[in-house]
């Protein structure tokens, strides 16, 4: 039996040769005239404790792949390659495979980003925390005041590895630190509920709704055109906030109550309500 060495060293040796896609059967035989020099069939199935009829089987299956060499005489002696040797050929052999494998592999298109939905807060707030507990640069956060307690945590926990985070709260300030108000434009569907959004590294979002009169949905993709779609939202919704807090006065003066009348023409409800001439 393989004894003689020690049983960590051979069994590191026989998992390894395994892994280079030898049997175990194979793995020991090798091992064994590579410690005895060369043997008979006989000999090694004595020593090695197993069927005559297997060990032969196997050496002619190993001389026949060119890693034994098989002397003349009555009985046949069989030793295996040095171990340079044996490894130079299996190298030889892989890499030949792995560049075949490369060139005629087929080849698919790649996935189209998908969009899918999901309901209930359940749902919504856990696929979100798991994505937000995997960003790595940047996330972008555009949401009201119930919604961004619920993300606090979260949020928090992505700042202290080092996330940028960009985010606005509507509907009250001071629930994170240094909150950026949007500006005091009317939403759309207010009414059923509130509108939140957020993306993650500029490669995933999810765009939703949340309220007291109606069921929790969002939509969640990595298509890069919502995803372009919602941080241009966030950009100019945030440098029409930084307009209004620097030139507040000036637009007063300067458009009065048609600076007012310009801002509900297309941010007031599709309801009917202000003038949409």
């Amino acid at each position: 039996m393989l004894t003689a060495w020690g049983d960590g060293n051979m069994d590191q040796l026989l998992h390894h040769l395994r892994h280079l896609g030898f049997t175990e059967m194979e793995s020991k035989i090798m091992v064994e005239l590579a410690r005895q020099g060369s043997a008979s069939g006989y000999e090694v199935a004595k020593r090695l404790g197993v069927s005559r009829s297997n060990v032969y089987a196997t050496l002619q299956r190993l001389e026949q792949r060119g890693f034994l060499r098989c002397s003349p005489g009555e009985p046949a002696k069989y030793s295996v390659l040095k171990p340079e040797e044996m490894t130079r050929m299996i190298s030889d052999q892989m890499r030949t495979s792995l560049n075949y494998v490369q060139s005629s592999m087929p080849k698919s298109e790649p996935e189209k980003p998908v969009f899918y939905n999901l309901e209930g807060d359940k749902n919504v707030f856990e696929n979100l925390s798991r994505e937000l507990a995997e960003a790595q640069h940047e996330i972008v956060v555009d949401v009201w005041r119930e919604e961004a307690e619920m993300l606090r945590n979260d949020l928090q926990q992505a700042e202290a590895r080092g996330v940028r985070l960009l985010w606005s709260c509507d509907g009250g300030e001071g629930m994170l630190d240094q909150p950026v108000p949007l500006p005091g434009l009317p939403l759309y569907g207010t009414g059923n509920g509130r509108k939140f959004s957020l993306v993650v590294d500029r490669r995933w979002c999810m765009l939703g709704m949340r309220g007291e009169s109606c069921a929790t949905q969002a939509v969640v993709t990595e298509h890069p055109v919502m995803t372009g779609l919602l941080l241009n939202h966030f950009a100019q919704e945030l440098v029409l906030y930084e307009l209004e807090q620097d030139m507040g006065e000036e637009l007063e003066s300067r458009y009065g109550h048609r600076y007012e009348d310009l801002s509900a023409r297309y941010w007031s409800s599709p309801s009917g309500e202000g003038d949409q001439s």
